[in-house]
């Protein structure tokens, strides 16, 4: 079965409110930064992903992932606590402020442990629509869901017209949907308005193709003035799950805002072969290419599926912040430290919090990763001397993993290690 756990912080649900807001909330609501990032809390209270956006092979080599490795990690959309396990962890401690991440992330262990062999996993996270998914999920893993889990996905999402649970999501096309989903739709109308077809970029065999093709069916949607216009707007990325704070960090790597969405972009549709990115068919397709399995992530490719599945028991799902997971955690109990983009958000006192927690409670050779929106890391300016010594920044290591990095959403990748 898979072990899930609900700390004090998800009940009631007001209390992950709270947490939320203290993340973000870091300015009085009567100034502009304020109403922004109550703005932005009000945003986030949804399902924001549909997959992560981090790559789970960088992560693995940044950590030194085996069979000692005890990892405590933000869940996002789930799909990384499966890749994880591709490589043997001794066990998973997967968090969330978000109770729709962390539902989403139970539906996606609940599939690959339920369902009765690969093809109906692809079909429900791969394909992700249709109405078979319905059928497989009154059938196999509906049973084996708590009623909260039922509730959650058989109830209407707030923002969801046409579909009448969330679970529907699942035979229209999960892709297409959640708050990173409309904001993808969004890119994609854009660049239909500037006569533009990301999609294209999937054709190519080749990079100096991917380049020719960005040049043509990409480039010019950066200078169509709806997207000049949108993309100084801090509101515009919430939907990416980015807060004011991480706005303004982006902003300091170039002199346009919208030159630095152009630079991403270009990096996700130039760097790496399409055909072997699942990041890129997201972004450009909204869908998986379920015929390639180089194009899939781990937890969806057939080599994988046997081992990944039979380590699902290995872990666990908290409603909780990291810092106070770690802060409860036995001496020495953990090894691996996954904190996504977290550190963008967090004030100076809640950073130094977290990291004492780690010093605490880490075991010596501990590895901590963590991207951002620009591509400095912020750590040595946030934390005291006397703890910023109790840890090793691998400043070469993590640039080279940066340009291995599919997925090109972030401005930098950082490898902290404990002393």
């Amino acid at each position: 079965m898979i072990q899930m756990q609900l700390s004090e912080a998800s009940q009631p649900q007001t209390d992950t409110k709270e947490i939320l807001k203290g993340a973000v909330q870091q300015n009085a609501i009567h100034n502009k930064q304020g109403i922004l990032e109550k703005l932005f809390c009000l945003w986030f209270d949804g399902m924001v992903y549909n997959q992560i956006w981090e790559d789970p092979v960088v992560d693995a080599q940044a950590l030194n992932l085996n069979e000692r490795s005890k990892i405590l990690t933000i869940s996002s959309g789930g799909c990384n606590l499966l890749n994880y396990l591709a490589y043997d962890p001794a066990e998973i401690h997967a968090v969330d402020l978000n109770p729709n991440h962390m539902q989403l992330a139970r539906l996606r262990l609940a599939a690959i442990e339920y369902l009765p062999d690969y093809p109906s996993l692809l079909q429900f996270f791969g394909s992700a629509k249709g109405p078979e998914n319905l059928v497989a999920y009154e059938k196999y893993i509906r049973p084996h869901l708590d009623d909260q889990a039922r509730h959650f996905w058989e109830s209407p999402s707030m923002f969801r017209v046409g579909a009448s649970r969330r679970i529907d999501f699942f035979a229209k096309n999960l892709y297409n949907y959640t708050r990173s989903g409309f904001f993808i739709r969004l890119l994609h109308w854009l660049c239909r308005l500037a006569k533009c077809s990301p999609e294209k970029i999937l054709e190519a065999r080749s990079l100096e193709e991917q380049r020719d093709l960005f040049q043509k069916h990409l480039a010019p949607t950066f200078e169509h003035w709806l997207v000049k216009t949108f993309g100084k707007l801090p509101i515009t990325v919430y939907s990416l799950g980015i807060p004011p704070q991480q706005f303004t960090a982006l902003k300091e790597d170039a002199e346009s805002i919208v030159d630095v969405y152009k630079r991403r972009i270009e990096r996700l549709a130039c760097n790496f072969p399409v055909q072997e990115n699942y990041f890129a068919w997201q972004a450009f397709a909204r869908q998986y290419n379920v015929n390639e399995q180089n194009a899939l992530p781990l937890y969806l490719q057939e080599e994988h599926y046997d081992t990944i599945r039979s380590r699902v028991a290995r872990i666990t799902t908290t409603v909780t912040t990291t810092t106070s997971f770690i802060q409860n955690a036995q001496e020495g109990s953990l090894n691996a430290f996954v904190f996504l983009d977290s550190q963008d958000w967090m004030t100076q006192q809640q950073v130094i919090n977290q990291w004492q927690a780690i010093a605490d409670a880490g075991e010596p050779g501990s590895r901590i990763i963590f991207r951002t929106a620009g591509s400095r890391s912020p750590i040595g300016d946030l934390l005291p001397e006397s703890l910023l010594s109790q840890f090793v920044y691998h400043s070469e290591l993590s640039k080279e993993l940066y340009e291995k990095d599919r997925s090109a959403v972030y401005g930098g990748f950082h490898i902290y290690e404990r002393r």
